[in-house]
C-alpha cells in the first residue's frame, strides 16, 4: 500500500462553486460530491480512489472491462490523471488571470494513445497519487480572490473552484461506474 497524501494547509479556502462557476452538463456528477472546500474534497475523494483501487490484484484488472468497446479499468486511472492534469492547468490560467481560451480535449485520443493497460496498476495509481499531490499543492497555494477567478474554455466560463471540483466531480463520476460495472466481474 502507498502512503497517503500530504494534505498542505490551504492558504484560503475555496468555498463550494455555484452553477455557473462549471459546465452545466456536469451538475449530476457535482452533486455527488461533498463539501464546500475543494482542498479537502480532493483530498477525500483520492483516499476513496486509492481505497478502491490499492487493494486490485493486476491479474484482477488486466483488461477489465464491462462491455465490448468500453475503456479497461486500468485505462479509467490513466484517463483520471489525464483529466486532473488538464483541469488543475485550466484552473491555474484561471487563478492567474490568463484570459487565453484553451481549447477542448479529446479524452478518447488521449486514452488510445497513453497505452494504461500495457503498465501496472501499481505505476498507474503512482501516477495518479503524483497528480493528486501536485493538485493539492496548488490549490492549496491560491489566495481567496483566484478562487472566484473565471475564464473561457467550450463554451462555458469556469472558475478556479468550479474547475477544482470538477476534478473531484468527474473522478467520483468513474468511480461509481468502476464500483457499478467493473468490480462486479471481479468476483
Amino acid at each position: 500500500m502507498l502512503d497517503r497524501l500530504i494534505i498542505p494547509e490551504p492558504i484560503a479556502l475555496s468555498g463550494r462553486p455555484a452553477p455557473g462557476e462549471y459546465a452545466d452538463y456536469a451538475q449530476a456528477d457535482f452533486d455527488h460530491v461533498e463539501g464546500d472546500d475543494a482542498v479537502a474534497v480532493l483530498a477525500a475523494v483520492a483516499d476513496e480512489t486509492l481505497e478502491m483501487l490499492e487493494p486490485l490484484a493486476e491479474t484482477a484488472v488486466a483488461g477489465l472491462t464491462y462491455a465490448p468497446g468500453k475503456w479497461t479499468a486500468k485505462e479509467i486511472v490513466g484517463h483520471l490523471a489525464d483529466d486532473e492534469r488538464i483541469y488543475a492547468y485550466r484552473a491555474l490560467a484561471v487563478a492567474r488571470s490568463d484570459e487565453t481560451v484553451l481549447p477542448d480535449f479529446d479524452e478518447n485520443l488521449y486514452v488510445s494513445t497513453a497505452e494504461a493497460e500495457k503498465r501496472p496498476l501499481a505505476h498507474l495509481l503512482a501516477e495518479y497519487r503524483s497528480v493528486r499531490q501536485a493538485s493539492l499543492a496548488l490549490f492549496a497555494g491560491l489566495p481567496a480572490a483566484a478562487w472566484q477567478r473565471r475564464g473561457h474554455f467550450g463554451g462555458y466560463h469556469p472558475s478556479a473552484r468550479g474547475l477544482a471540483f470538477h476534478i473531484a466531480a468527474h473522478e467520483l463520476h468513474h468511480l461509481r461506474i468502476l464500483r457499478e460495472r467493473y468490480l462486479p466481474r471481479i468476483g
